[in-house]
């Protein structure tokens, strides 16, 4: 009997995740060294193994106490970590080989809908570093529990944020409910660009890795000049606007 209630519980969520995979709606992503898909379900993560002919559900980490909106992966010094944020307005840090929750922030005033590690800090200062977004966005250093940065400008939720995939990820594009895509440098902590244009809520958003680099010379100090091609998709999902690009000194 319980055998027969485990086996129908799987087949329940491969089922919910076969349908999340056609609509969309989840994030995939692959972790390192491991054949393993991770998904978020409500206020639970499952990790599933995928190498088999049917998906085993692996772990589930639960903590929040809202629906998790975004997920993403690290391997930094060997651990595999993961963090989760929410509409109850937390980012959590997840040790996956642990199977436990190693942190939790409060800071966001309002639900989180995006959470990366940041390259930026990793390629430069090797730290692992989570950016988060609400309405503001946020990078936490979870080894030492603090705020590092707090980016204001947006007036609407942040619906999407991407980072560079040139420069060791010192440039990131948001995109947000208020209509607009922003540029910012997150080493300067400038925003350099607000790109307006959008007639609705902006959903997600992406660099493009096509870029031009012009290096002058001038009493030993290196300028770089870089076109940056930023896209942003509007809730309609046949609307595809391409933002003019622009180029950061």
């Amino acid at each position: 009997m319980q055998l027969s209630l485990i086996k129908e519980r799987e087949e329940e969520i491969q089922l919910i995740i076969q349908y999340w995979i056609r609509i969309l709606k989840i994030k995939l992503g692959w972790i390192h060294n491991f054949d393993k898909l991770v998904v978020n379900y409500t206020s639970a993560i499952f990790m599933l193994i995928t190498f088999h002919s049917s998906s085993k559900l692996l772990k589930t980490l639960t903590g929040h106490t809202d629906r998790i909106n975004s997920i993403d992966y690290s391997s930094f010094d060997d651990n595999q970590l993961l963090c989760s944020g929410s509409d109850d307005k937390t980012v959590r840090v997840w040790d996956i080989e642990n199977n436990k929750q190693i942190q939790s922030f409060n800071g966001h005033s309002s639900y989180v809908y995006c959470v990366k590690f940041s390259p930026y800090h990793y390629y430069n200062h090797h730290r692992n570093i989570i950016c988060s977004s609400s309405y503001d966005i946020c990078f936490w250093d979870f080894k030492n529990n603090q705020q590092l940065k707090l980016f204001k400008g947006h007036t609407g939720g942040i619906n999407g944020i991407e980072f560079s995939s040139f420069s060791n990820g010192r440039y990131l594009c948001s995109g947000s409910a208020d209509k607009t895509v922003r540029l910012w440098d997150i080493e300067t902590s400038k925003s350099l660009h607000i790109f307006n244009g959008h007639e609705g809520c902006v959903l997600c958003v992406d660099i493009s890795s096509l870029q031009s680099n012009n290096n002058n010379n001038n009493n030993n100090n290196n300028i770089n000049v870089i076109n940056v091609f930023v896209y942003g998709i509007l809730k309609q999902p046949n609307n595809l606007l391409y933002l003019k690009d622009m180029k950061i000194m």
